[in-house]
């Protein structure tokens, strides 16, 4: 690209001019030219302004992976508008909190995924402030969506998409932290840009390459790493909605797939498939991964049986707007499994004390950020704001890693006792709010603990109401209607007490011995 797009829909334009010809979408034998792509996202901008969406307000997305999605989102770009993606594994009451929390006015929805009618589970807690619900996947609902942008002309959704600077919000992803309730993070269109720009050059990424996007478009590693990082380089998105190795092996082998990012548990149901040796892989050539440990051996094995030349991993978190620090991929291949690289160009990384001192190379201390990347703050929560950004700008992580002398950086903890099932983040402070809820439960602290197959799941440790009964079974079911699947926990442990530290906060360290020691 021959210029740096300051924003969004700028890089639209760009990559519809510089890519006409090559396909920016692929999906079910559908392809969507990059010179196509404007004219349908600023289709999305006319209904939204016809509609009253102005520059700054909030408009949601809750549908899987798809072509919908993109144009959608980039129609709500375009808008000005600030984009609020929604985790498709959500129930109707958690998705319903992030909506009336971001203020959200207008709802982009698939009705139906997997056998769930996420129409009907919002329903009961739909927010007043939600004006419209726009149907996905629904061609009727669509066209006459579409028609309403006949009032605005082509050139006012132009005017407002040329209105969008690298300062203005992009996007709230809402994440959790160590305290009950996601938060909303707030993004700009330059920092995106900026970041995933490096992250193209790092990674190889080059016009024409084929990227199957399996990551969920609902978080940064689908949406920023994904569908977003194509448009910076004239990719092609071939979006993918559920991770199942056989559909994955099938794609790979007829769609001839160059670049699939994803987390280790991805590559390691790959190499354990029956069909590997036997499967064509060929074109793949870009591995990005990323996690606390990774086994250098898992490494090794995904050049060598999956025929990846580049291997890399990464480390971010929402509040940098998922990249932070990335390997390079020349690096040895203990490097690369032992550590998470270094910071991009124009960021930094500290290893701090709890008296927030840079610690030397070396040391253990909490992952401290500092950059372009970093978020402006928390929606409309100034306090978590500032406790977690402090006077000199350092972004504290809560994740606990060391600095090697070459400036790679290695995560040995999570300050924040979040666990991963399935590849995602669960966060035990989220979780024990949801279930605290339940009338026979007095109190409850949340754990991951090892599995075999899952590598982690999580596990209750509940302390009942007086003269209250309940088992693990009826604790299961009940959280199964009350939150996405992936936060249930897989184990329930019913105590009279729950182990306290001396500043009588719950001692899980203690709670985790009982299962690994």
């Amino acid at each position: 690209m021959t210029s740096s797009p300051n924003s969004i829909p700028e890089l639209l334009q760009l990559a519809a001019r510089d890519h006409a010809g090559r396909t920016a979408i692929e999906e079910n034998g559908l392809c969507t030219d990059y010179r196509e792509l404007p004219h349908l996202a600023l289709g999305v901008t006319r209904s939204l302004m016809a509609l009253g969406i102005r520059k700054g307000d909030r408009v949601a997305i809750w549908a899987p992976n798809g072509r919908d999605w993109i144009i959608a989102a980039l129609g709500i770009h375009c808008a000005g508008a600030v984009m609020v993606p929604i985790n498709t594994r959500m129930k109707g009451n958690e998705a319903a909190d992030i909506l009336h929390r971001s203020g959200t006015r207008l709802l982009f929805v698939q009705p139906d995924f997997l056998g769930v009618d996420y129409l009907a589970l919002l329903a009961p807690h739909r927010p007043v402030g939600l004006e419209q619900l726009i149907k996905l996947g629904d061609a009727s609902a669509w066209d006459g969506f579409l028609a309403l942008g006949a009032a605005i002309s082509e050139e006012d959704a132009q005017a407002r998409a040329a209105s969008v600077g690298a300062q203005d919000l992009s996007d709230l992803l809402f994440t959790s932290g160590t305290t009950g309730k996601p938060k909303g993070v707030m993004s700009a269109h330059g920092q995106t840009i900026r970041a995933f720009s490096e992250y193209v050059k790092v990674i190889g990424l080059v016009a024409g390459d084929r990227y199957l996007v399996i990551n969920p478009f609902f978080h940064a590693f689908g949406y920023k790493a994904g569908w977003l990082t194509c448009l910076l380089a004239g990719a092609t998105i071939l979006p993918h909605p559920v991770f199942d190795a056989e559909a994955v092996f099938q794609r790979i082998a007829a769609e001839k797939i160059n670049v699939l990012p994803g987390p280790p548990t991805l590559y390691l149901s790959m190499l354990a498939h029956p069909k590997l040796a036997e499967t064509d892989l060929s074109s793949l050539r870009i591995a990005v991964t990323g996690a606390a440990t990774i086994p250098p051996i898992l490494i090794e094995r995904m050049r060598r049986e999956l025929g990846f030349a580049v291997v890399t991993t990464a480390y971010g978190l929402t509040e940098c707007g998922g990249l932070a620090t990335i390997c390079d991929p020349d690096a040895a291949s203990d490097v690369i499994a032992g550590t998470s690289g270094r910071a991009i160009p124009g960021t930094e990384v500290s290893i701090r004390d709890p008296q927030n001192h840079a610690l030397p190379a070396g040391s253990t201390g909490e992952i401290c950020l500092r950059g372009f990347h970093v978020m402006q703050g928390y929606f409309e929560d100034p306090k978590a704001t500032a406790e977690t950004i402090d006077a000199e700008g350092w972004l504290h992580t809560g994740d606990i890693g060391v600095l090697d002398t070459a400036g790679n950086l290695r995560i040995t903890d999570r300050l924040k006792d979040m666990f991963i099932v399935g590849g995602f983040n669960c966060y035990p402070a989220e979780i024990e709010a949801g279930l605290i809820e339940h009338p026979a439960i007095a109190q409850v602290a949340v754990i991951g603990v090892p599995d075999e197959r899952m590598g982690e799941v999580g596990c209750a440790c509940v302390v009942l109401r007086h003269q209250q009964t309940l088992d693990e079974a009826g604790l299961i079911q009940w959280a199964r209607e009350h939150m996405a699947n992936y936060k249930v926990p897989r184990a329930v442990r019913f105590y009279e007490a729950l182990p306290v530290n001396a500043s009588n906060k719950v001692a899980k360290n203690e709670l985790r011995a009982e299962f690994t020691g």
